[in-house]
């Protein structure tokens, strides 16, 4: 797919694939391309290029039974506050075309799913954030579909919320349904099945968050040393150091090559030159944000 705004390219070439059963992430930083993309996958935006299959169908060509496969979740919450939770969801469903005796099941189903089902008498605008984003999920499933879009579906709430959408999304995951969603949290994308990283609308890097992080096997470190200011700027003018990151009471090292022994104490024996006292220095395994990090610098 091909998008863009006053000559600017907000989506670059983008090609992807989700399957049924897996969640694919997503991810890049602020203005990467993310919404632009989820939004041309539910035909709220044209492409100026590309197609978008869903489910086996052209939204261009057939949208009413494509847009008819697909639950989509924005980032802000666009139900109608002064309805009731099971007023949203029923009109909603009346909209997708789910007759009386089918929606009232649907609802109590749903609602239960998404552990709403205590409130379905409160108003919208009184429920609390993670609420809200549960309701908005119940929403897009009201109708069964196969696909799933979440635009960072988790921003904003409490941990136990995030965790509880978490064990949602699994099992949905279980019953077959496709899900991409975009996220800003590395955390979040380590846990899907396929991680795609944005950067300025084109697709950096693309596959199992294993394999992305294997790319930095070897290459990755923590030192604790002190004073920690002294051995920060050690490291920074080290040029086998690529990158420093200040972790509670450890400095977190991205490395130019893969570290072994004989590296691992040059760096110590570099800071200690510097004036400062290492108190250790380890090789530990890379994360995605280690990995999107490095792909960033990069492309820069």
């Amino acid at each position: 797919m091909v998008k863009r705004f006053n000559g600017h390219l907000a989506v670059d070439g983008l090609d992807l694939t989700v399957r049924a059963g897996e969640i694919y992430a997503l991810a890049g930083p602020d203005g990467a391309g993310k919404t632009t993309t989820l939004r041309l996958l539910c035909g709220a935006l044209e492409p100026q290029a590309g197609e978008v299959r869903l489910a086996g169908l052209d939204l261009a060509h057939q949208t009413e039974q494509a847009r008819a496969q697909i639950g989509y979740l924005p980032q802000r919450f666009s139900l109608y506050g002064e309805l009731t939770v099971e007023e949203n969801l029923r009109f909603l469903a009346e909209v997708r075309g789910l007759p009386a005796d089918q929606w009232r099941v649907r609802s109590q189903e749903i609602l239960a799913f998404v552990q709403l089902d205590e409130f379905a008498d409160r108003r919208a605008e009184a429920l609390s954030g993670g609420m809200r984003q549960k309701l908005g999920l119940a929403a897009a499933l009201v109708h069964r579909p196969p696909i799933l879009l979440l635009d960072e579906p988790t921003g904003g709430v409490d941990p136990v919320t995030r965790q509880q959408f978490w064990q949602l999304l699994i099992r949905l995951l279980g019953q077959g349904v496709a899900v991409l969603m975009s996220t800003p949290y590395m955390d979040e994308a380590a846990r899907c099945t396929l991680v795609g990283f944005l950067n300025r609308g084109r697709l950096i890097a693309e596959g199992p968050p294993a394999a992305i992080r294997a790319q930095l096997a070897g290459r990755v470190a923590d030192l604790r040393g002190s004073p920690r200011r002294v051995v920060e700027t050690a490291l920074k003018h080290d040029p086998h150091v690529r990158g420093v990151q200040v972790l509670g009471d450890r400095l977190h090292l991205r490395l130019a090559a893969p570290l072994t022994q004989a590296a691992l104490d040059r760096l110590a024996e570099a800071v200690r030159s510097s004036g400062a006292q290492v108190e250790w220095v380890r090789r530990v395994e890379p994360s995605l944000e280690d990995a999107f990090v490095e792909l960033l610098e990069q492309q820069a």
